[in-house]
């Protein structure tokens, strides 16, 4: 009989790759002293893992290795069988090597083998999916071939990700967990899950014979445990060229990566440390059967053999003694559109929601895109066993869990038009009814159901990026019910869809209204113009043009808005992308004018090139009148080349830098630099700033620190913006003088609206000094 014979006949004893008693059989059958090699022989395999388990030592001969040994690694290798890949390991220098395999016919033959010639071996009987190893024991797990074996398609899940969560709990910070694998979908699929918060991971392809037939190949997949506070994407050292695998193999296995990836890319504009509920109770040793006063934890729930989706939660112990508590444990789900609002996504926030939650503990879940096509009975059925395992033993009585949600706010939604831009992604414009609007706008606005017209960077998740008023033609009053009865009247189909309109087609009349500022972050923007009211009053009262640049035009609101009440603002606008140009012209009224300006162009390179520009980019074509030829002159009448503000108002495209707002370009040390040179001794510098993480916040202002005289900032309330302020000038104000200048803003500006001035007052009031 020929060895191939040999090995379809063992292969056929074993069955189900499961069973302990089909491989107590296997190994009665194959000879200790003739051990099978799954995958891959030690010359394939040794320099590449003792790379990975020893990086600081390079491979050296085995002769070497009793001279010289390397630095002692605690090293398991579970589902041992009869390889001699831990015999090489110690051969090479390595010497404290655990084995362990739950036949007892296969240790006691390794035992055997062994006992003489490598006496520190140690073997051991166990099941590998319930290890009865201590956690943060070992320093490496080098698995070959153990999880694939448990992974058999048809078996399902489970007994994988009982297994790895093992791997897990043993290995101490800063260890590695070495799978060679021949990296099938379904088996990555639950290793790239299990390891994806809190850990590294790459992925290798084992060099073959030259002689080898290409067919399976093996593949090192190595996950490193780490204290992470950024979800790293899986690195690769190969390409499709560099394998010689078959091509359902190579196929499964890109699949199966680019799958990881676009998750982890889409988690990654959260820089807040997320930890599994598994890592947490292990690395922290968190006991979560008892309530700790004051205790706030970010964690994730679920993921591949636990539940359909993967969540963001917090989980937050009141801070309050004893209550009184209406619930001993509760969730409260947030969806997509409002995570990003200051009162869930900022810790003072979600302890507000935990006050009047009356929860003793509060377990809040953020959705995100992966949940969109999900109804909330899919979720909650979905959550329901995950935050069974967070709720606290005592005092329970095994009481169910209420789920709460905050609504989305929005009580009716008309897509207006859908477009993908190549510079910034899917744009959609949208008309939404709130159910409930602030004072100040029904003040204004006194129509029961006002309708606001909404730009949305879906790129940022959903980022409304601009918003304003719709009124009828020549009105400042909105007119929903003659478009809502004609709604109420269309199929259902319609209704769920929304009206589609392409560019240039009429409105029925409704247009946006410039005289309002509906998004409470350009509020803040425009009440940051206290800090240098009094120039700006000087250089109104002297018939001179004050010089602004805006970087961002979303909608073109803020512009139009500050062109109708500052007249003696000579505005230069720069977007880099022309279709969101053309969507701010047609859908939200946004023109030209003499005093306002666009440039398509890259916002950066402009501001670089305001001083060094032969042409004045700022030049005021008009008439022969007086009104129409102000010029851009400093008060002692010579040409003034540099800019009074500059407003940094443009999303992030790169989610990496863990900022939604501005691009990471434009809080560069050496582009803060070129602001400052290009900014008029009055100048103000303005960015809005948008950042989950307070870490990345802190490294911002810090920069921002270095360069400007004075720092403000404005926290705007129920929503992530933060507004930051940079001043040229030597001489600032106090906090306490600005109550005065606010009023002198107010003075200078031509609103037409009492609550839209007393907005921006009360803005300015909340301005602070951060330098």
């Amino acid at each position: 009989m020929g060895k191939t014979d040999q090995f379809g006949k063992l292969l056929s004893t074993l069955g189900d790759f499961t069973s302990k008693e089909n491989w107590d059989e296997f190994f009665k059958i194959r000879s200790s002293d003739d051990p099978f090699e799954w995958y891959a022989e030690w010359s394939e395999l040794r320099d590449p893992l003792i790379s990975h388990i020893s990086p600081s030592n390079q491979a050296r001969p085995e002769a070497e290795a009793e001279a010289e040994a390397p630095p002692s690694q605690q090293i398991l290798v579970p589902g041992c069988g009869n390889s001699r890949l831990s015999e090489h390991l110690y051969d090479a220098g390595f010497r404290d090597i655990t084995n362990v395999d739950f036949s007892k016919v296969v240790i006691s033959d390794m035992l055997r083998r062994n006992v003489r010639q490598r006496p520190g071996m140690r073997w051991r009987v166990m099941d590998m999916t319930k290890m009865q190893f201590e956690a943060l024991t070992f320093d490496a797990v080098l698995d070959k071939g153990g999880l694939d074996a448990l992974m058999e398609p048809e078996m399902g899940p489970d007994l994988g990700n009982q297994y790895l969560s093992e791997v897990k709990r043993v290995l101490k910070s800063g260890g590695k967990f070495i799978c060679l694998t021949l990296a099938e979908a379904h088996v990555l699929g639950l290793l790239f899950s299990k390891f994806r918060f809190g850990w590294k991971i790459s992925i290798h392809a084992i060099p073959q014979k030259t002689s080898s037939k290409p067919s399976l190949q093996t593949f090192m997949v190595v996950a490193e445990k780490e204290t992470l506070t950024v979800l790293h994407e899986i690195k690769s050292s190969f390409n499709n060229s560099s394998i010689v695998c078959s091509g359902d193999q190579a196929r499964g296995l890109f699949e199966a990566l680019e799958k990881e990836n676009k998750i982890r890319r889409e988690h990654s504009n959260c820089s807040d440390i997320l930890c599994s509920l598994e890592d947490l109770q292990v690395e922290a040793r968190q006991d979560f059967t008892k309530l700790s006063q004051g205790r706030r934890l970010q964690l994730t729930l679920g993921g591949q053999g636990s539940s359909c989706f993967i969540y963001k939660a917090v989980l937050l112990d009141s801070q309050s003694h004893s209550g009184p508590f209406l619930y001993h444990c509760g969730v409260f789900i947030v969806p997509k559109s409002r995570s990003r609002e200051w009162l869930f996504s900022s810790e003072e926030g979600q302890w507000m929601v935990v006050e009047s939650s009356k929860a003793a503990r509060l377990i809040m879940v953020l959705l995100d895109s992966s949940h969109a096509n999900a109804s909330m009975e899919d979720i909650q059925k979905d959550l329901s066993p995950l935050v069974r395992q967070l709720a606290p033993g005592e005092g329970d009585n095994g009481a169910q869990i209420p789920f709460m949600m905050a609504g989305d706010g929005i009580k009716q939604r008309n897509i207006v038009h859908q477009v993908s831009s190549s510079f910034t992604g899917p744009i959609i414009v949208e008309d939404v009814v709130y159910e409930n609007v602030d004072g100040d706008v029904s003040h204004i606005f006194p129509s029961k159901d006002l309708i606001f017209r909404r730009l949305v960077f879906q790129r940022s998740e959903s980022l409304v990026q601009s918003e304003a008023v719709l009124t009828r033609e020549g009105s400042s009053q909105t007119a929903i019910g003659d478009r809502e009865r004609k709604k109420s009247n269309s199929s259902s189909k319609s209704k769920k869809r929304g009206t589609q309109r392409r560019i240039g087609e009429p409105c029925n009349q409704l247009k946006v209204y410039h005289g309002y500022l509906a998004s409470s972050y350009h509020t803040g923007i425009l009440s940051g113009f206290v800090l240098i009211s009094s120039y700006m009053e000087s250089v109104a009262a002297s018939d001179k043009s004050a010089k602004a640049v805006i970087v961002g035009l979303g909608a073109g609101l803020l512009p139009m808005f500050l062109n109708e009440c500052m007249p003696f603002l000579h505005i230069e606008v720069v977007e880099l992308d022309p279709m969101v140009l053309n969507l701010a012209r047609v859908y939200f009224g946004f023109t030209e004018q003499e005093h306002l300006q666009v440039h398509i162009a890259d916002g950066v390179q402009f501001i670089r090139e305001i001083t060094s520009s032969t042409s004045n980019v700022f030049s005021v074509p008009g008439n022969d009148d007086a009104s129409s030829n102000r010029s851009c002159t400093s008060q002692e009448g010579s040409v003034n080349t540099k800019v009074d503000i500059i407003i940094i108002d443009v999303d992030s495209a790169d989610s990496s830098s863990g900022m939604t707002c501005p691009a990471a370009d434009f809080v560069e040390d050496s582009f803060l630099q070129t602001v400052k040179k290009n900014l008029s001794e009055k100048g103000l510098f303005v960015i809005n700033l948008v950042a989950r993480s307070q870490a990345i916040k802190d490294g911002v202002i810090s920069r921002m620190k270095e360069v400007f005289n004075h720092l403000f900032c404005l926290q705007v309330e129920e929503d992530v913006n933060e507004v930051i302020f940079g001043l040229c000038s030597d001489s600032t104000m106090e906090e306490d003088c600005l109550p005065e200048t606010a009023h002198r803003l107010e003075k200078l500006l031509k609103l037409k609206h009492k609550g839209m001035s007393q907005s921006i007052i009360d803005a300015a009031k909340k301005i602070r000094r951060l330098k």
